[in-house]
């Protein structure tokens, strides 16, 4: 896959986010790029300008990680655009035919993770591929999530365009904005680990197409990690919860990730768990067959 375009339009814009100031140039004189120019950042790199201008015109191919961390200090970029420039790097390079057919198959789902999300009563979580599927979830999981769930009973469904396509979204996520840009951010890092993820592009072109939102903010060309943090719902049934979340990659297939959410107890969103816990036995027993 050719990424070249996307090489050039992270570089420039991280150049134009940095200014002479930040980056110890005197600034002399009127200045017609936002930020630093191609040869201030060779400079600070230690390479020749027409190296740099190569790298920025996205030719990445064959760079030492030792160049691109020289980039990195000049851009002052954090460490997870640092990683990101360094998955740009290696997906310009040859990729054997077979490791892209690992990526495009479908991981195995082992019985002992359906116990393990099963086991964990008292939280909600639920498995995530790099694609944003939700490939399972505990009962806890799919009470919380109830909008996204609702409109598509079999799995797996997917987040992203939940956030970005559903309607209930919005109201979903009392802070959506925020949610929803940091989740583009989170689809960038993805998209450059997965190059020839055909899936994968297919669905950050329809939420391009669809979405004037995601657009703007997939342009910003921002990277982001979840790892851990708080994130607020406004649940339709439970009303508004401010849950912890920790998101844990499985050992031996990166593509796959645990998240799951908690809240202190005693407090009015570990009590608005429990009730989650109540509202989906509830929901539970109306639906279930008679006779059972």
């Amino acid at each position: 896959m050719d990424n070249r375009d996307e090489v050039r339009a992270f570089l420039t814009s991280r150049r134009a986010k940095v200014s002479p100031e930040q980056a110890g140039i005197p600034a002399y004189g009127s200045r017609r790029v936002a930020g630093l120019r191609r040869g201030e950042v060779a400079a600070l790199a230690g390479v020749s300008v027409e190296y740099y201008t190569r790298l920025e015109r996205g030719n990445l191919n064959g760079v030492s990680d030792s160049v691109l961390e020289a980039i990195a200090g000049a851009l002052r970029l954090d460490d997870t655009e640092t990683a990101h420039l360094h998955h740009l790097a290696r997906a310009a390079g040859p990729r054997p035919a077979r490791a892209r057919a690992r990526r495009d198959k479908a991981p195995e789902i082992r019985p002992a993770i359906h116990r393990v999300l099963d086991s964990m009563t008292g939280v909600p979580a639920f498995l995530r591929n790099h694609r944003f599927d939700i490939l399972a979830a505990n009962p806890l999981g799919m009470a919380l999530y109830a909008p996204m769930f609702a409109a598509n009973a079999v799995m797996p469904v997917n987040s992203m365009r939940f956030t970005f396509l559903d309607p209930h979204a919005q109201a979903f996520y009392p802070e959506w904005a925020q949610v929803a840009r940091s989740a583009v951010a989170a689809l960038r890092i993805a998209a450059a680990r997965n190059p020839d993820d055909q899936h994968l592009m297919h669905l950050i072109g329809e939420l391009s197409m669809r979405s004037e939102s995601f657009r703007g903010w997939w342009a910003a060309q921002d990277v982001y990690v979840h790892r851990h943090g708080t994130k607020r719902f406004r649940h339709p049934a439970i009303g508004e919860l401010d849950l912890d979340f920790e998101a844990l990659e499985l050992a031996g297939d990166e593509t796959l990730t645990v998240l799951t959410y908690s809240a202190e107890p005693g407090t009015p969103s570990g009590d608005g768990l429990e009730l989650l816990a109540t509202w989906a036995a509830t929901q539970k027993a109306v639906t279930a067959p008679a006779g059972d």
